[in-house]
């Protein structure tokens, strides 16, 4: 269970019990998301978290929050810092096509990589991200394609478990940035505790 107001009293903002954008907007702000992206971020988030079980427990928050600041620098890049040519002919990621490994480069707070993955999160959601990927670094947008996948790769129940590491293996194929990651979730951890 999440305690809204000892959360809102952590990041100094108005003690309502309520966390809506207002408290989610501080909540991206307090890993260091400038305010205007905050804002598109915490409305995309006041209409989403519930319905994607985010805010069914502190871990859950904890982890998610956790993993997407790591993956976006502190929500500073909704586009991967690289050009993406290292994904280049990467089948794995279904990049078959000459470009597609810059085309389909790692977008929004969790990254989303590879054609595939675009094509997939495209359709499940209703949106042609593999004719338009540049539509996922849209953080409002690519907030909702991180819920998704989060949903899909079954992560609420091993944020249920504290399982760290498979979150991470599940989210990234290997363990880099597991001690950033950790440190992300012990400081979500602490404004929850």
């Amino acid at each position: 269970m999440i305690d809204a107001r000892k959360l809102q009293s952590r990041l100094g903002v108005a003690v309502d019990g309520a966390i809506g954008r207002g408290t989610l907007a501080a909540l991206f702000r307090h890993f260091g998301c400038a305010p205007e992206r905050a804002d598109e971020l915490a409305l995309s988030a006041a209409v989403h978290f519930n319905a994607y079980g985010i805010m069914a427990s502190a871990n859950r928050l904890a982890h998610f929050m956790a993993q997407l600041a790591h993956e976006s620098d502190n929500f500073r890049a909704m586009e991967e810092y690289a050009s993406g040519a290292a994904y280049e002919g990467r089948a794995n990621l279904g990049n078959t096509q000459p470009g597609d490994g810059k085309r389909y480069k790692g977008r929004g707070p969790i990254q989303l990589t590879g054609r595939a993955n675009y094509r997939e999160y495209g359709r499940a959601l209703g949106i042609d991200f593999e004719r338009h990927p540049e539509l996922v670094a849209t953080p409002s947008i690519g907030l909702i394609v991180a819920l998704r996948y989060w949903e899909r790769k079954g992560l609420n129940t091993l944020a249920d478990g504290d399982d760290l590491t498979t979150i991470t293996l599940r989210i990234n194929g290997g363990k880099n940035g597991l001690d950033d990651r950790r440190a992300k979730l012990a400081k979500m951890k602490a404004l929850l505790s």
